[in-house]
């Protein structure tokens, strides 16, 4: 049976997915874990090899541009309308989601693969959540709260929202010569953030992790951009994202026969049967439950968050921040920091909601810990 375009992209995203599931079920490559590592103990392992992976993402993207394999503009992160409150409001969503959820979407995909029935649940109302947000009820909320604010760039001289372009607006300068220097700075210098510590150039699996993840993002923009070339059977241009698609693969699966595939959803398929697979043949394959009540009280809603905040920025840890950040676009830089801070600070209050303190008083005490409210007012 011959394959039509999209059924073909689709394929192929299904085997990229398949090795990046793989490998960070091999490697433990964790966005959340990153977070946790840095604010907890002070190891940046895992945060070098998830800024490896971006710096990769940059300067694989902006070649592909370069040589006219993919065309960027035509992605969803470089329009002109930008969306700075759904990025804020999202990115920060999706990071207190993430840590309450253990893990970010493509983690909780792995997870599944692996057969923690935790993260099978925080996917389904993640899915179920993001599905609400796009077409359904929280729809409302998203165009007539969030959306209400986008700013049409192009009243204010920029063609997109891509970092180049905002710069040539204010400077005068040639955005194409912009770009090269913002990639140039902004992918070596995450490569030299990454390979500057000796502990990271020691550690296999986290060099791994950032080099092959990159590659992935890179590899899934050659895919879709080839694949749009075809003007009987197009597909978007885009490439790895787990929040809608995770959605959009449960609305796939009940309607399967009035509906068809697409990179997105079969990228989620791909991820699990990776990471099935590997922890399969590596003999790790383990269920897993929920220890109690508010451990699943706490997935849950952690899910619900990501599912609202990952569609609401526009994607994920991966989506904006690896896969946004390689198009050099304003908003992947706003959810990323959000998504980070976002996840930081929930981490220090669960740390001192250990201590018994209530939750506005845990909540000041990380405000204070991140040097954004005197030590005093944590009092």
């Amino acid at each position: 049976m011959e394959l039509s375009n999209v059924q073909h992209v689709a394929l192929w995203a299904f085997l990229i997915a398949m090795v990046f599931g793989a490998v960070v079920y091999k490697t433990n490559f964790c966005t959340m874990g990153a977070v946790s590592d840095w604010v907890n103990m002070g190891d940046k392992g895992r945060l070098r090899a998830w800024f490896l992976a971006i710096g990769i993402a940059i300067l694989g993207a902006q070649i592909l541009q370069a040589y006219g394999l993919v065309d960027l503009g035509k992605s969803i992160y470089l329009t002109s309308n930008f969306g700075w409150l759904g990025h804020v409001i999202g990115g920060l969503c999706f990071g207190i989601g993430m840590t309450l959820g253990a893990g970010c979407g493509q983690r909780t995909l792995v997870r599944v693969g692996g057969g923690n029935l935790k993260s099978l649940v925080v996917l389904l109302v993640l899915g179920i959540t993001a599905y609400t947000t796009l077409r359904g009820l929280l729809a409302l909320v998203r165009i007539n709260y969030i959306e209400v604010t986008n700013i049409d760039l192009t009243s204010h001289g920029m063609a997109n929202q891509s970092i180049a372009t905002a710069i040539a607006a204010f400077t005068g300068m040639d955005a194409n010569i912009l770009r090269w220097i913002v990639a140039g700075v902004l992918g070596l210098g995450m490569v030299f953030f990454a390979f500057k510590d000796k502990e990271f150039r020691g550690n296999f699996d986290n060099i791994l992790a950032g080099l092959c993840i990159g590659a992935i993002i890179v590899a899934g923009w050659y895919v879709t951009g080839h694949g749009a070339l075809d003007d009987f059977d197009p597909v978007p241009v885009e490439s790895f994202t787990f929040v809608a698609p995770a959605g959009n693969a449960i609305q796939y699966l009940m309607t399967f026969t009035g509906s068809s595939i697409n990179f997105g959803i079969a990228s989620v398929f791909g991820v699990i049967a990776g990471s099935f697979l590997y922890a399969t043949l590596s003999g790790r394959f383990r269920l897993e439950t929920f220890t109690n009540r508010q451990d699943m009280v706490g997935h849950i809603f952690g899910g619900m968050l990501m599912g609202f905040g990952g569609v609401l920025a526009l994607g994920c840890t991966i989506g904006q921040g690896i896969t946004g950040m390689s198009t050099l676009a304003m908003g992947a830089v706003i959810t990323l920091g959000m998504i980070i801070f976002g996840s930081a600070i929930t981490m220090k209050v669960q740390y001192y909601r250990m201590e018994e303190q209530g939750y506005f008083r845990a909540l000041f005490s990380g405000l204070a810990d991140f040097r954004l409210l005197p030590r005093g007012k944590a009092a």
